[in-house]
């Protein structure tokens, strides 16, 4: 079941929105299903009935944060328009706005797979499929080549970041990848 596929009542939103705030902080194994009908104000059959099972509303919580993420990444690449420095720049800006808003903890895909590591699990495709994004998108800005060092460098950002271990990590994060991109 994708987003497209669940009928977005108010209850069905505010399920989403329980399990974003409460996935996100606290994990996904450690929050049950009670729990998140508890916050959203609905009962377990409501969300069962909307989601299908705790695996599907994980998802859900997934492609929710990558396609609110996404959202941010891209107004910042409208604004950056087509000079590739800038456009990287911007992705590291983006996230650090990302972070600073919706990130205090690091990246929520990196949490999640953290916790899930079993790639028939249905949340797997999500997480890794976002990362595989994310290198295309440097792939596309600094070319194939630079992208897999570019990418470790904004995903030790995101790491760095969430656990406050270097001041303005993805400052550091932008300034490093540029030099490694200098012509």
């Amino acid at each position: 079941m994708t987003l497209q596929e669940i009928e977005w009542t108010p209850k069905a939103r505010a399920v989403l929105a329980a399990a974003d705030e409460l996935f996100y902080a606290r994990g996904i194994h450690a929050v049950g299903v009670e729990l998140v009908a508890e916050r959203a104000g609905v009962t377990k059959k409501t969300l069962y009935d909307r989601f299908g099972s705790k695996d599907r509303l994980v998802v859900a919580y997934l492609e929710g944060r990558t396609a609110r993420w996404r959202v941010v990444l891209e107004e910042h690449l409208e604004a950056a328009g087509d000079d590739p420095e800038t456009r990287l720049s911007a992705v590291f800006d983006a996230s650090a706005a990302w972070a600073a808003s919706d990130g205090p903890r690091g990246c929520g895909m990196i949490n999640a797979h953290a916790e899930i590591t079993d790639p028939a699990h249905p949340a797997y495709a999500v997480i890794t499929g976002e990362k595989a994004w994310m290198l295309a998108l440097f792939a596309d800005i600094v070319g194939d080549h630079a992208a897999p060092a570019v990418m470790l460098l904004h995903e030790g950002a995101l790491s760095a970041s969430g656990m406050g271990a270097v001041p303005d990590a993805f400052a550091v994060a932008r300034d490093a990848a540029l030099r490694l991109v200098e012509v």
